[in-house]
């Protein structure tokens, strides 16, 4: 199969080099900016291109990993009378985005990429959707070389895979990060926390997280949540988010 990566990061450069490890040829590698083209397109012994004018149209496959935001412009410049099937790998982008285009889909990661960090694909259940049964199938087929774990699913569920993915990477890094700085603050090391959360991901492996939920909140100890939130009161901000996320556990009591 030839295909042609439009976009040269994270996304992009995990989806080339495991596409040509699977024996398929990278023909061309787009970026608007030539040096990143031209770093991914040495990779995957491609050619680089910065101009979506000079795409090749005789390739089978298009993948569009560029910024969410970035999509709507590329797919603007492309012509429209491409014969292969445009995809575009984003979790929040509607397939609709892909109207101009005969045969189009999404083949979409639910994690977090580096390009500078070694993943294994084929963990990751990549969610597959498109124009009609003959091309979704077709990109099934293809997303389940990479991952056997890959799936087919509807716009909607893939907004909620999306959204669900924010929550859970996201936010709780972004809630690491205020472990950290309270520990800091404290001169105490981040080192101390890290065997809870590991011990937390490990348990939803296997369970329901309501399941597996503790603290004062799901115990109703009033007493402990009033301390935390004394602690707390020289940061008005962290004390609503404390506040906020006690709640939502208790309505699970």
């Amino acid at each position: 199969m030839n295909i042609v990566i439009i976009g040269s990061g994270n996304i992009a450069t995990h989806y080339a080099k495991a596409f040509q490890q699977l024996g398929n040829q990278i023909s061309e590698v787009y970026s608007k900016t030539s040096a990143n083209a031209n770093a991914l397109a040495e990779v995957v012994s491609a050619q680089s291109v910065d101009d979506l004018s000079q795409i090749s149209e005789e390739a089978d496959l298009y993948i569009i990993a560029v910024s969410d935001q970035a999509i709507e412009p590329v797919v603007n410049k492309l012509p429209s009378r491409l014969e292969g099937t445009v995809v575009h790998t984003s979790g929040a982008t509607p397939l609709e985005m892909l109207h101009r285009f005969k045969k189009h889909g999404v083949i979409y990661p639910p994690q977090s990429l580096s390009k500078d960090i070694e993943t294994d694909l084929s963990t990751i259940p990549f969610a597959v959707e498109a124009n009609t049964p003959e091309v979704e199938q077709k990109l099934l087929e293809i997303a389940q070389a990479i991952s056997p774990k890959s799936f087919l699913c509807n716009s909607q569920q893939r907004m909620a895979l999306h959204v669900a993915a924010v929550f859970v990477n996201n936010f709780s890094n972004a809630l690491y990060q205020v472990a950290f700085d309270l520990l800091e603050r404290e001169n105490l090391d981040f080192e101390l926390i890290r065997p809870i959360i590991l011990e937390t991901a490990n348990k939803v492996r296997y369970q329901e997280p309501s399941a597996v939920q503790t603290g004062p909140a799901i115990r109703g100890d009033k007493q402990t949540l009033d301390s935390h939130l004394e602690f707390l009161s020289h940061d008005e901000h962290l004390a609503q988010i404390y506040q906020n996320l006690t709640a939502l556990i208790i309505k699970t009591r």
